[in-house]
């Protein structure tokens, strides 16, 4: 017997929902809450398996209550049930500790077997939700941009140099340049990043990620 608390604000869906699950084998509804408080209070009293969420509700909303309960709770699994069918939503449920995200609207069955495998462990989405999620997941990462864009190529090698304390003159060995023409990157360098010494370039490049292993290039 799976246990299961309904959550909505609306009590024409509190009570569709209870009635529905009711009559189905192997459901068992031991509670009902028409808010993220109430539902709290619901789930440490009665610790049902799956709690089915709606997300805006008066008072405390379903993100804080489905946050509220896995701290709480965390045997009871929450299955948020609501009509928000954007990414910002469906994020945002996921990331407060939600296992499965359905659309107001399905039709009984789907969310009987969404209840059955979430109480069995899975994480479950609605057929369109679970497109957008894949979708997510397969999009390219973003790139980090690059530090100190307003630098040149050859002066952000430079400046990797600095940051690994390297003289003048060792710099000028690694990258086959003149001393004059790497005093002059240095120079330059000061300028763009608006900092009054090589040693502020070198603690910025530094806290930038650069100049930990150029010390050892070249040797």
């Amino acid at each position: 017997m799976i246990t299961v608390l309904v959550v909505d604000d609306h009590p024409v869906v509190r009570s569709g929902l209870s009635g529905v699950l009711s009559t189905l084998a192997g459901f068992e509804v031991v509670g009902v809450a028409a808010d993220g408080a109430e539902a709290v209070r619901e789930t440490v009293l009665h610790r049902p398996d799956v709690a089915l969420m709606d997300l805006q509700m008066p008072g405390m909303d379903g993100l804080a209550a489905i946050r509220e309960i896995a701290r709480v709770a965390p045997t009871t699994r929450v299955c948020v049930l609501t009509m928000f069918n954007d990414d910002d939503s469906l994020f945002a449920a996921m990331r407060a500790g939600a296992h499965g995200y359905l659309l107001k609207g399905a039709e009984q069955e789907e969310i009987a077997r969404a209840v059955r495998a979430i109480a069995a462990g899975e994480v479950i989405f609605g057929p369109g939700v679970a497109e957008r999620v894949l979708h997510h997941l397969n999009a390219p990462a973003a790139r980090t941009p690059a530090p100190f864009p307003s630098l040149s190529a050859r002066e952000l090698e430079v400046l990797e140099l600095l940051a690994a304390a390297l003289p003048t003159g060792t710099i000028a060995d690694r990258l086959r340049l003149a001393p004059k023409t790497v005093s002059n990157h240095v120079s330059n360098i000061l300028t763009k990043l608006q900092v009054v010494d090589r040693t502020q370039a070198a603690v910025l490049a530094r806290d930038a990620g650069l100049g930990s292993d150029s010390g050892h290039r070249g040797q």
